[in-house]
């Protein structure tokens, strides 16, 4: 009779180990990541010096949203916060970054696409507005040393879902802790490492003029861009229109001069020189390297130089901004040779005077480093007035929507006309040798196919390698259009120093508070203890399992 009594406790065992592995599998559930997305890091860099941008990588933080109490414990709290949100009112994060409160992580939640307007919670937001929130918002975060991870991600269901379980239970009111429970945002990534000196390259292709001798002996015109970026989170600063239009725009000029001038026929009496420079937004070191590197007499060659600067989002007015007086007779004969071709293409151009002070290492514009050298240079831009310091220069909001191929077909159009008028002698003349639907038409398609690709290609300078593919299309774009094409690789000079880690997994968990885990042990305990009990009682009975718990009698000692 004991076999089936010990079979049938075999089967009780079993089953009860059973339900317990359930219960704990069900526990081991709650701790799994509820969902992975993919986040991007704020800059971290240092300038002179001092400590910018976020200091930190790794998170292990609760999440939790706005509104919240301004005088909320934030320091274990990661801050989850939509722009649309900060649309609303930006003073609370401004508050919390310029006074130094201690927070935990902060994430910020980009619309997915940036059109005219959004609905949000039945509102239509305007574009205009939440483009200078976000503005603003960069403009804070890359200025301020945060001792705190902060990322940006885009919005999507999975952060609907999140938003929506944070502020359904209330936990806006009051930071989420490991008290009450909630979500939990973990970047398991390492801190950041400085990185060396980045290489900076610059690009420059010729097209000479006839030679009737020597064609060093030629007047240059030369036709430069920047083309790398800065911004908030290197991962997303594509620059579409900041100088991404001006890449594209300076391309097309190339290839329609190339087809002129393949041609001895049609070859004009100037050389043209065709530059892309790095280290735009850091005082354009780039092209003072490449304006330093050239032989005196090539300098003192070019007649002038045109650079070019966001000039895809511009409508009716293009701004031509100088460092000589509009007076002086070089920069009037310019100006007047683009105000011609303007007016027949039905728009105007407007000139603005910035005189340059020597002292200062601050190079607002291109065409700085070019006056700084003598070489007589202006900036074609749709900005009016120069941007600050390490501003639009890559904006978060400066995606493929912000730069038109139409505004820059028109800036080419009006730049390549007025250079061939000058050229080929036909200045005062209403020729059109680069009209629509002829051979030498401005071709939209190429310029579109480029604004496209370098609105896919974040381009930082220290994260951006001269072995990079974009670097090598580049160069094969200018050598299939000029020649003499040459590379020139230079270390970025200046006070700045860079760190790795731009982008990251963020995983989202949802936990339990300590409530629940008290709750929770103590079923856990009581289930165990009754399991325990019935074991002993169906295998040994009952009168063993009361022995189990009774005191043992004490033997008292006989004394002699």
């Amino acid at each position: 009779m004991a076999a089936p009594a010990t079979t049938e406790a075999f089967s009780n065992l079993s089953y009860s180990m059973f339900s317990l592995l359930l219960i704990l599998f069900a526990c081991v559930e709650l701790g799994d990541a509820a969902s992975a997305v993919h986040v991007y890091r704020l800059i971290q860099y240092d300038l002179g010096g001092v400590p910018l941008g976020s200091r930190i990588s790794h998170l292990n933080h609760h999440a939790t949203s706005l509104p919240l109490d301004p005088n909320a414990d934030l320091s274990r709290s990661a801050l989850l916060v939509p722009l649309l949100d900060l649309d609303l009112d930006l003073s609370f994060l401004t508050d919390y970054i310029t006074r130094k409160k201690p927070l935990g992580g902060l994430l910020i939640l980009l619309p997915q696409k940036l059109g005219n307007k959004f609905a949000d919670f039945g509102k239509h937001v305007d574009l205009t507005r939440l483009k200078t929130v976000l503005h603003q918002l960069e403009d804070l975060l890359v200025h301020a040393e945060l001792p705190y991870p902060v990322y940006f991600a885009y919005e999507s269901s999975t952060f609907d879902t999140l938003l929506g379980d944070i502020r359904g239970k209330n936990f806006s009111s009051q930071p989420a802790t490991s008290t009450n429970g909630g979500y939990k945002l973990v970047v398991s990534t390492p801190e950041a490492k400085k990185l060396s000196p980045p290489t900076i390259s610059n690009f420059q292709g010729w097209l000479p003029g006839q030679k009737d001798g020597d064609s060093e002996q030629l007047p240059t015109i030369a036709i430069v861009a920047s083309y790398d970026t800065f911004g908030a989170a290197p991962a997303l600063s594509v620059g579409s229109d900041s100088n991404g239009s001006g890449v594209a725009a300076l391309l097309e000029i190339a290839r329609l001069f190339s087809r002129l001038y393949s041609n001895p026929k049609t070859r004009g009496k100037y050389n043209l020189l065709f530059g892309l420079t790095s280290g735009g937004p850091y005082n354009y070191n780039g092209t003072q390297k490449w304006l330093r590197s050239f032989d005196q007499r090539v300098r003192e060659g070019i007649d002038y130089a045109i650079c070019l600067n966001s000039v895809g989002s511009w409508e009716n007015d293009l701004w031509m901004h100088v460092s000589k007086p509009p007076e002086n007779v070089y920069i009037k004969e310019i100006y007047d040779g683009f105000s011609e071709v303007a007016q027949d293409m039905g728009f105007s151009i407007n000139v603005k005077h910035k005189k340059i002070n020597i002292s200062n290492p601050r190079v607002a514009w291109e065409h700085e480093q070019f006056s700084r050298f003598r070489v007589t240079a202006l900036t074609l831009s749709g900005l009016s007035a120069a941007p600050e310091f390490l501003q639009s220069t890559g904006n978060l909001h400066d995606t493929r929507k912000s730069a038109d191929e139409k505004a820059v077909a028109r800036t080419v159009k009006l730049v390549a006309e007025s250079l061939a008028r000058q050229i080929y002698g036909h200045k005062g003349k209403k020729i059109d040798i680069f009209a629509d639907g002829s051979s030498l038409a401005v071709n939209v398609h190429h310029i579109r196919s480029w604004l496209d690709l370098l609105s896919r290609t974040p381009r930082v300078a220290p994260f951006l390698s001269k072995n990079n593919p974009f670097i090598a299309a580049l160069k094969k774009e200018l050598s299939d259009h000029t020649v003499e094409v040459h590379v020139q690789n230079e270390v970025l000079d200046g006070a700045f120093t860079f760190y790795d880690s731009t982008e990251a997994t963020l995983n989202i968990y949802q936990v339990a508070g300590v409530t629940f885990d008290f709750l929770f042990l103590m079923v856990l305990g009581s289930y165990l203890i009754v399991l325990f009990s019935f074991l002993v009682i169906t295998t040994r009975g009952l009168d063993d399992l009361i022995n189990i718990f009774r005191r043992p009698a004490v033997r008292k000692s006989k004394s002699a």
